[in-house]
């Protein structure tokens, strides 16, 4: 996926996030990846909060997101998305990597 595809879905992932049902809970993007081509991507997004994410958790912030890249269209395509703890993953920061 190109970098401007990347970026887009980033900034898209963080507004949802930043809301206050999220933010109020301490729910923070870890880690996102996409991976694949066509129908085949898959949109991955890590997330954590004090005490650990829950399924709740997972499921209440990937409707949300759901609806927020189908109305932002930043992937031409169809894809498959994923939200899910981080297990092991370390905490990302996307702006150093893109500079």
């Amino acid at each position: 996926m190109d970098i401007d595809t990347e970026r887009k879905v980033f900034t898209i992932i963080k507004r949802v996030l930043d809301m206050e049902e999220f933010s109020s809970e301490g729910i923070e993007l870890i880690d996102f990846e996409i991976k694949g081509t066509g129908s085949k991507t898959q949109v991955r997004v890590f997330i954590d909060k004090p005490g650990g994410v829950t399924i709740k958790d997972c499921v209440r912030v990937s409707q949300v997101l759901s609806v927020e890249l189908d109305v932002e269209d930043p992937i031409p395509h169809s894809y498959t998305l994923e939200v899910s703890s981080p297990g092991g993953r370390k905490k990302r920061n996307w702006e150093e990597e893109w500079e």
